[in-house]
């Protein structure tokens, strides 16, 4: 079914592309193309076929449940009609919703008269049509399309994205497991690490990350307009209505929300894009850690043959992509940030703040997705520049003090750190500067041969080991 819409609405969206050009937002221009799996979720057309699906499910659900007396159970004839609604919800029928809301000013009420419509006059429709809508709140409605909607967004396009991105990085750690590399803590020289090492650092950050993205549960409400299921109660008073809820919401794959007021209060998405912020910034250190190697030559980049680095300065070759998702990453932020504050906060029962908020819920996920698909190209195009990396690890002697004065405190030297300190700080320390001190330790012949073999380019403890584990 979903291939079905998004074959629907890829072929409306179509006749956009010539006009892409003049679009406010460049999500709808620059980067029409890379969004084009959220259109069918995030677009207009998306929500209200989510509020279409809503609504039919409700009636069914109705039609099944015992508890309710004066509506026959559906035929097969009925059951059918009601699924091909949802099944077959096409871009014209979401057109049709939005003639009809050009008169009733109310977009959700829109929708219950759109399955009026299409219902159409047969001799089950008219109990039916009794019961389009009954007992519900529009916002029963939308935040359960809202919940939907997300739940397919996370499921469908940001999960496989991140998952395509976490093998590529899994893949370059191990493939440079070895590749010794001098590290910078404050900038400034520090113990050798692996290149490999230093991506398995991301990866197993991304991995917590995106678990814990994907574990966030989703809420829906589906109890009235106060969350007090007055209206329920008082046509069906015998009625379960908590427990029809509640199977009602869990069949559309939400967990139930019992107690609310008029709206769900929005927790869940709070959590949820705090979730996304989390992810999000451990790319933008990501991002900010791969450029500064790029600038300082430890990656090479592949070149497309006609791209142009720079518009005046021939020679460059610019890590774009980076610098692209780094951008992207820091727009969904700013969003979802607001989204985390405001949506939580509602006046009293309800106001309607949350309403035009939620609407940009998409455009936060399509900077994400656009910042993913940056950083897999990016990561494609990265060449590790073995004479360079070597050229600075292997002159950084200096490094060693770290394991000499270490060494020495195993076998009680006096004074180890500050013996290293005066030889190494502020001075040139090479080969034979730190070999000539070793020599002079009072320290068993074994560990004096030990540290002289010892160079910065193996003085890597267990990194490789750490990045071929990942």
């Amino acid at each position: 079914m979903i291939r079905a819409l998004r074959a629907q609405v890829y072929t409306g969206f179509a006749d956009m592309k010539v006009s892409t050009i003049r679009a406010l937002s460049p999500v709808d221009g620059r980067y029409f193309d890379k969004v084009s799996g959220l259109r069918d979720i995030f677009s207009e057309y998306g929500l209200i076929r989510y509020r279409v699906l809503v609504e039919v499910r409700w009636l069914q659900c109705l039609a099944d449940e015992p508890q309710i007396g004066d509506l026959a159970p559906l035929s097969s004839v009925m059951k059918d009609v009601l699924n091909h609604i949802v099944d077959d919800f096409s871009l014209d029928d979401a057109e049709r919703v939005k003639a009809i809301e050009a008169t009733t000013n109310h977009d959700v009420k829109a929708v219950e008269y759109f399955v009026r419509e299409k219902l159409g006059n047969g001799p089950e429709t008219q109990a039916l049509k009794d019961f389009l809508h009954f007992a519900c709140t529009s916002e029963d409605i939308n935040n359960l399309s809202y919940a939907v909607m997300m739940r397919t967004a996370r499921s469908d396009v940001l999960i496989p994205q991140m998952r395509k991105l976490l093998n590529k990085l899994v893949v370059l750690a191990k493939e440079h497991a070895e590749v010794s590399m001098l590290s910078r803590t404050h900038g400034q020289t520090a113990s050798p690490t692996t290149l490999g090492k230093e991506v398995a650092n991301f990866v197993a950050r991304l991995r917590t990350a995106q678990k814990r993205f994907a574990e966030i549960e989703i809420l829906g409400k589906f109890n009235g307009a106060v969350g007090n299921y007055n209206a329920h109660t008082i046509a069906y008073p015998d009625a379960d209505w908590p427990a029809i809820s509640s199977r009602f919401v869990e069949s559309l794959g939400v967990r139930p929300n019992p107690y609310t007021t008029q709206i769900e209060p929005h927790d869940w998405t709070a959590e949820y894009s705090h979730a996304l912020m989390r992810y999000n910034t451990i790319l933008i250190d990501f991002c900010r850690d791969i450029w500064g190697y790029v600038s300082i030559g430890y990656f090479d980049q592949k070149i497309a043959e006609k791209e142009v680095g720079s518009s005046t300065m021939p020679h460059k070759v610019n890590p774009i992509d980076f610098e692209n998702a780094e951008g992207n990453f820091g727009m969904a932020n700013a969003m979802l940030g607001h989204f985390a504050e405001k949506l939580p906060i509602s006046r009293w029962q309800r106001d309607l703040t949350d309403s035009t908020v939620q609407r940009n819920l998409g455009l936060a996920v399509a900077h994400i997705l656009i910042a993913l698909q940056s950083l897999v190209k990016g990561v494609g195009k990265l060449q590790v520049n073995h004479a360079v990396i070597q050229a600075d690890v292997s002159e950084a002697w200096e490094v060693l003090a770290e394991a000499v004065q270490t060494v020495m405190r195993r076998y009680s030297i006096p004074e180890p750190y500050e013996k290293l300190k005066a030889l190494t700080r502020g001075q040139t320390v090479t080969k034979a500067t730190l070999h000539k001190f070793i020599k002079s330790l009072d320290i068993p012949a074994a560990e004096k041969k030990r540290l002289l073999q010892l160079t910065p380019e193996t003085y890597i403890g267990l990194a490789a080991q750490q990045a071929r584990d990942i």
